[in-house]
């Protein structure tokens, strides 16, 4: 149960502080749990003491493992008791021993309905069945966990968590990153929940995963971290004045100032830094928390942007960011042509962003309109400024988040056009038989009839498709020739820029060969054409200039330029000359001369900047030498001023790679101010800085925290919040982080803002991302159905767009979705959708999705509306479809009629499917009609007919070539194979099956290669017993389902496995055998089926047995008897209990511990269920094990029990082998009269005359049984006699020599020595003789004294 204090958290959606404090129930049931032996075949690490060391890595993840041991506890018990002596005792100390901090995070996932905000025990219940599989085999949550930056420690399935922890800080940054923006919980949606769940789900969308993890641990864990690294950024969580260090000054912090610390050698103080002043001073520990875990990140990756260029974080100015207009509380007059001039109280209109921790914004005088840098110090808020609420000052700065929307709409269009193909028209559909010879037919109301109304609906489609089959078709080609001619003569893109040519002559240029270029540069305002100048990539090498051969050439151009300009006062065009010269130096390296000309740049004007993206280029650029050349007293002028141009002046140009050092030194005082606001701006900023460069890894980051602090401020952005997803899918995918991307599109697809577009594109991302997704574990996924919600969504915009050929499109995608996963009747809804578009481009569309529909209905077994169907499509024109179609109409109509049993009709549809086919040449469609004309056949019982057409079917598809018909050509191999083993052809057979098995390996079939090994098992198990050989494909069916992710077939493997093995009967093949039942129960286990697991249980026992390790196989049995109780089926429970006894009963040793199971256990649950069948069973059982343990007097009660429910049965062997057995205990008990008179019952049950040998053996053994009976118990040698002779004559009449010797020597001895008839003793004295010399006996001893010497031993030999 959950504590009270959890059920507060979790009614108040408070998850983060959620607490494990569970006492849940174990899985085992109340025996088990008892006797505590579950799971006691499990080793490896536990949690409990994985989590006690520091930080421990994956060795700590339970192997899933056997040993023998003595079993403990269960493996859930021990989980949940580990995982709270984990939270005690898992811990490591930092400097201190008080210092104590976890060393493992738990996740716990909830399944939740996402309309009512609840818990759903019915899934949380899958979900924790698919975590218990995973407990054992952990590769894939490893997997996805490392993507996600976690490490994974263990997973407690009974308690729905997953333990994980963290080696650094990065680590930590990253999960919680993604845990805040939702990745993590779609990331385990991915891996937890398999194909069908998602389009059994589709229609509702409702169910989802929550992650809830305990934020607290997690801190104190990246606390743990930081103090073990000792360096580290701090926060002052209290506003004091400490004593100062190495430096004259106090160090006087404030609540929250940040601040580097690093440890004292001893003690519990650190020396801290402040990052604002380089004040250092001692502090106390418990007086400092680490920043945030991204905060961490960027101080420490990039530390020589740190330092301040001033000592105030933070000026006086209400709002963090703020926008419209404020008033001068000054007088300035403007100290250079980038400061506004104005008077106190005259308004200033902000432009972009006033920053509240910048000095400098932009601002715009509201009388003169003109533009310039003003001091936040020197102006106070109007009425109308207000804080922001958006990171982008225009619709234009958002495009970096922005997709090529057209180009991603025609890709993901083709794409699902591409899906949506079918070769249904083309190549023909192959019938199966299934087992061999077997229809599977359903109930009569389950195969819906077609209305009338129905076929009329059918024509009338064809008929309308047919109609408007030619012209649409030559209007979609017009269409097309002139889409292709457009793309081949693109439109003109407008006037050229300019292009200005440098003479190569030696003598010096005229003034008036510059007069264009400074014509040109000499603009008050920016021009467009200004672009390429003042980009950092220079294109203007080769975009504004030619005729030079270096660069050299063109820098003396320039500088003759430069003169030129100089000389005739045109001042802009001479600052930009100075800018280009400045720029062409420091690409050379020449700093301290490109230093001097953007300098220059800036002086010449004296009139205010009106070009604010040259201002930014110029001072960015002189910047970024100041910052080489380390001239922190010129930084610390400029990069105020810089910062203020970027956060204000929106779509700049970014004029030089040092750009993003400004950039930094703008974050981190945004940082060291708190001011989140202007930190989101200055991420996009570097986010935008880094893509234009096309560094994603190093956009990453910053992309990450603006959507982070987007999603946490609430930010109202002009972007669309799928905007963000989308760019960071993108990132992720070619980062090769498959889970991340897909969540991140699901995020933004999903959304419900989100557009059409954003569909498509998230259809294009799962489609291409699938094989990354299902690589490890998952086989054979061919379209992920993920991409199910994102085409409902499309096929809902599409509708409402009433764009009917789209709409079609995605019906027959969602159509083959569902037929893939065998959901036919959703599949047939789609496609009828697709058929009532009314959308077709022509009849041959048409008619192949009429096909597909009719495929459906025979897949569906609905064989009357296939029928209806294809004879309506057989109804209409032959111009209406192609001979390929027609041909596949009759084949598929000869599959329908062979299901509803019309063999002649049958026959001749394939008859003119097979004449169409030869017709074209098509053989492999040839190849398939042989073949369901070899399965009709076999259905008809016109065996060598079958075997004709199966075998030119085989011939045809060998002389295939294209690997694309592996499929069918397997399925005819296996179909023959089973065939000629039907016939009793052993040696036939196997063959095909190994042909068809190595085609699928070479073509990589995963389900036809388990389909051949399956049938190769089978028939060296059962057909053609071969051990070795069935051992050999069983171990690679093993392989092939762990390859599929089938734990289910896995384990049913490794079960038959061990029986293979024990078979076998050597030590070596019982440890193997043991091996695999272990393993397959620990798959029983995890999927909870209890029957299977009890088996297991009980087959581990037997093997014990076996092996004569008894300490462990009473252990066994009874955690397998437990087991089988707690399944609640008595008559599950009564088999286990039999099968346990028969494992001592059919045993050479330890036989009286069935008396135990049988008597105790199985034959009270048998009488209790009412199962006579089983009680007589177990009661013969039991009196065989009785009569060996000379237990007479309990052996007569059930001899008793088992003759009364025979003569009940009216079975007169079983009636007779109870007689006989009640009268073998009589016998043994000394009752002789009695022991007679059931002897002489069980005889007369006997079948009259003798038809078998074994009826007159038993004639024989009972009348011999019965004269040594009165001969030597009752001392009657006359009835004794009579006895010997029916035993005689009985043995005369099998020839059974040895018996008729032994019956004539003890007829001699008779009538020599007690009814002395000298006659008949020497008679049966030669014929004695006889047998002796032909037996090879020498000696024959008529004294009666050595045959009652031998009383005792022949009074107790009995026979069953």
């Amino acid at each position: 149960m959950l504590t009270m204090e959890t059920k507060d958290r979790v009614k108040n959606g408070n998850f983060a502080l959620y607490t494990i404090q569970e006492e849940k129930p174990s899985l085992v049931s109340v025996g088990t749990a008892n006797n505590g032996f579950s799971d006691m075949f499990l080793k490896g690490t536990e949690c409990g003491t994985t989590l006690r060391q520091p930080f421990a890595t994956q060795s700590g993840i339970s192997t899933g493992e056997f040993e023998d041991n003595e079993p403990g506890t269960s493996r859930h018990t021990t989980k949940a008791k580990d995982i709270d002596e984990s939270q005690k005792e898992g811990s490591f100390s930092c400097s201190a021993a008080e210092d104590i901090f976890p060393t493992a995070i738990f996740v716990k996932l909830v399944m939740m309905r996402r309309e009512s905000g609840l818990p759903d025990a019915e899934l949380q219940e899958m979900l924790r069945g698919k975590l218990r599989i995973l407990e054992n085999d952990s590769g894939e949550v490893m997997a996805v966990f490392s993507e996600l930056s976690a490490r994974l420690l263990s997973i407690h399935s009974d308690q729905d968590l997953i333990v994980i922890t963290f080696k650094t800080f990065e680590e930590i940054w990253k999960f919680s990153t993604y845990h805040s923006l939702g990745f993590v919980g779609h990331c385990m949606e991915n891996l937890l929940l398999d194909q069908a769940f998602w389009l059994h789900h589709l229609d509702e969308e409702d169910a989802w995963i929550n992650v809830l993890i305990d934020e607290e641990s997690l801190s104190s864990m990246y606390r743990g971290i930081m103090m073990q690294e000792g360096t580290y950024f701090a926060r002052c969580i209290a506003e004091q004045s400490y004593d100062s260090s190495s430096s004259g000054s106090e160090l006087t912090l404030q609540h929250n100032d940040i601040v580097i610390v690093e440890p004292l050698s001893s003690g519990s103080s650190w020396t801290a830094q402040s990052l604002v002043d380089g004040t250092r001073g001692v502090i106390s520990k418990s007086a400092l928390e680490p920043v945030g875990s991204f905060h961490q990140w960027f101080l420490k990756t990039y530390t020589e942007s740190i330092w301040m260029c001033s000592n105030s974080v933070q000026f006086d100015f209400p709002f963090q960011i703020a926008v419209g207009s404020c008033f001068a509380s000054v007088y300035s007059k403007g100290n250079g042509p980038d400061e506004l001039a104005f008077q106190t109280g005259d308004s200033i209109e902000i432009v972009g962003f006033l920053v509240s921790c910048l000095e400098w914004f932009v601002g715009k005088h509201a009388d003169s309109g003109k533009i310039g840098l003003v001091k936040t110090r020197d102006v106070k808020p109007s009425d109308s400024v207000c804080q922001s609420t958006e990171v982008f000052i225009n619709e234009d700065e958002k495009s970096i988040f922005k997709f090529q929307e057209e180009c991603f709409r025609e890709d993901s269009i083709t794409l699902l056009k591409k899906m949506s193909q079918t070769d249904i028209g083309t190549v023909y559909k192959m019938d199966k038989l299934g087992p061999l010879g077997s229809v599977r037919m359903l109930p009569q109301e389950t195969q819906s009839m077609v209305s009338d109304q129905e076929r009329r609906e059918l024509k009338d489609k064809r008929s309308i498709s047919v109609e408007r089959k030619e012209p649409q078709t030559s209007a979609s080609l017009s269409e097309d020739e002139d889409a292709i001619s457009i793309r081949s003569h693109p439109q003109p893109s407008g006037p050229g820029e300019p292009c200005f040519f440098i003479s190569n002559s030696e003598e010096n240029p005229s003034a008036e060969e510059f007069q264009p270029l400074l014509e040109f540069l000499n603009s008050l305002e920016y021009k467009p054409e200004f672009r390429n100048l003042y980009d950092f990539s220079f294109a203007f090498l080769n975009s504004t200039f030619h005729g030079y051969s270096e660069e050299e050439e063109l820098v003396c151009y320039l500088g003759l330029a430069r003169e030129t300009a100089r000389k005739k006062k045109m001042l802009w065009a001479q600052t930009r000359v100075c800018f280009l010269l400045g720029k062409l130096c420091a690409k050379k390296c020449k700093f301290s001369q490109a230093r001097v000309y953007f300098e220059e740049a800036l002086s010449v004007v004296k009139e205010d900047f009106m070009d604010m993206f040259l201002l930014i280029a110029v001072n960015t650029n002189l910047a970024a030498i100041y910052l080489k050349q380390k001239n922190k007293e010129k930084c610390s002028a400029i990069f105020e001023r810089i910062a203020a141009l970027l956060m204000g002046i929106p779509n700049y140009i970014c004029s030089t790679e040092m750009e993003s050092e400004i950039l930094k030194y703008i974050l981190k005082k945004t940082v060291l101010a708190q001011n989140k606001l202007a930190e989101a701006r200055t991420c996009f900023l570097l986010a935008k800085f880094y893509t234009k460069r096309n560094e994603n890894d190093r956009a990453l980051p910053f992309i990450e925290r603006l959507q982070l602090l987007t999603k946490e401020l609430s930010i109202r952005i002009r972007t669309m919040p799928s905007d963000y997803y989308l760019t960071l899918g993108k990132l992720y995918g070619e980062k090769y982080l498959p889970h991340l991307a897909v969540s991140c599109v699901k995020h933004a697809a999903l959304h419900s803002s989100s557009t059409l577009t954003d569909c498509l594109i998230g259809i294009n991302f799962v489609l291409k991302n699938a094989s990354r997704l299902y690589g490890m574990g998952r086989a054979g996924v061919v379209i992920p159905t993920q991409v199910g919600p994102y085409l409902k969504r499309a096929l809902t915009f599409f509708s409402n767009k009433g764009e009917q050929a789209h709409c079609r499109t995605i019906c027959l995608c969602l159509s083959q979705l569902y037929q893939h996963h065998k959901m036919f009747n959703k599949a047939i809804c789609y496609l009828l959708n697709a058929i009532n578009s009314e959308s077709w481009t022509s009849s041959v569309d048409a008619t192949d999705t009429l096909i597909s529909l009719a495929w459906l209905h025979i897949l569906n077994y609905q064989y009357e509306k296939a029928l209806d169907i294809l004879n309506s499509i057989l109804d209409t024109s032959p111009s209406s479809c192609t001979p390929l179609q027609q041909g596949a109409v009759y084949n598929m109509r000869a599959i329908a009629l062979r299901h509803v049993k019309d063999v002649r009709q049958a026959a001749e549809s394939l008859q003119k499917a097979l004449y169409i086919c030869e017709e074209q040449d098509f053989k492999h469609n040839r190849a398939i009609v042989q073949a369901n004309f070899g399965f009709l056949c076999v259905f008809a019982k016109a065996t060598c007919l079958a075997e004709t057409s199966l075998v030119k079917s085989v011939k045809l598809f060998s002389e295939l070539q294209d690997a694309a018909h592996d499929i069918s050509f397997i399925t005819v191999l296996l179909e023959l194979g089973q065939y000629y083993i039907g016939q009793n052809q052993k040696e036939k057979g196997p063959f095909y099956y190994e042909w068809a098995f190595l085609i699928a390996i070479m073509a990589n079939h995963a389900d036809c290669q388990i389909q051949a090994t399956q049938l190769l098992c089978h028939f060296y198990r059962t057909v053609s017993q071969n051990e070795a050989q069935c051992i050999i494909y069983s171990e690679h069916l093993l392989a092939l389902a762990r390859k599929t992710g089938d734990k289910k077939l896995e384990g049913e493997i490794l079960e038959s496995i061990s029986q293979l093995y024990f078979s076998l009967g050597t030590e070596r093949a019982y440890k193997s055998a043991l091996e695999y039942t272990k393993r397959s129960l620990g798959i029983f286990i995890d999927l909870k089926k209890k029957e299977k697991e009890a088996y297991a249980w009980l087959q581990a026992g037997k093997i014990y047995h076996t092996l004569r390790q008894n300490e462990l196989v009473d252990l066994y049995i009874q955690v397998a008897q437990d087991s089988a109780i707690s399944t609640g089926d008595h008559y599950f429970a009564l088999e286990l209990f039999e099968a346990a006894g028969d494992v001592f009963f059919n045993g050479s040793w330890d036989r009286d511990k069935a008396v135990l199971f049988y008597r105790d256990r199985a034959l009270p649950l048998a009488i209790k269920t009412g199962a006579l069948k089983i009680q007589l069973r177990l009661s013969n059982k039991l009196v065989e094990l009785l009569l060996n343990l000379k237990a007479f007097g309990e052996a007569v009660e059930y001899a008793q029990t088992a003759m009364a429910i025979s003569i009940s049965f009216d079975d007169q062997l079983n009636e007779r082998v109870a007689y006989h057995r009640l009268a073998t205990v009589y016998h043994c008990l000394g009752q002789c009269e009695l022991a007679e008179h059931y002897y002489l019952k069980a005889l007369s049950l006997c079948s009259s005359p003798l038809e078998f040998d074994e009826e007159t053996l038993y004639y024989v053994k009972v009348y011999q049984t019965l004269g040594d009976m009165l001969f030597y118990e009752l001392k009657d040698p006359h009835d004794a006699a009579g006895y010997y002779h029916l035993a005689l004559a009985a043995a005369m009449d099998l020839g059974n020599k040895k018996s008729q010797l032994t019956l004539c020597t003890r007829l001699a001895t008779i009538y020599h020595n007690f009814l002395v008839n000298r006659e008949l003793s020497l008679f049966f004295y030669q014929k004695a003789r006889v047998f002796a010399a032909d037996l090879n006996v020498r000696r024959i001893n008529l004294s009666p004294d050595q045959y009652y010497q031998n009383t005792a031993k022949t009074q107790l030999k009995t026979f069953v």
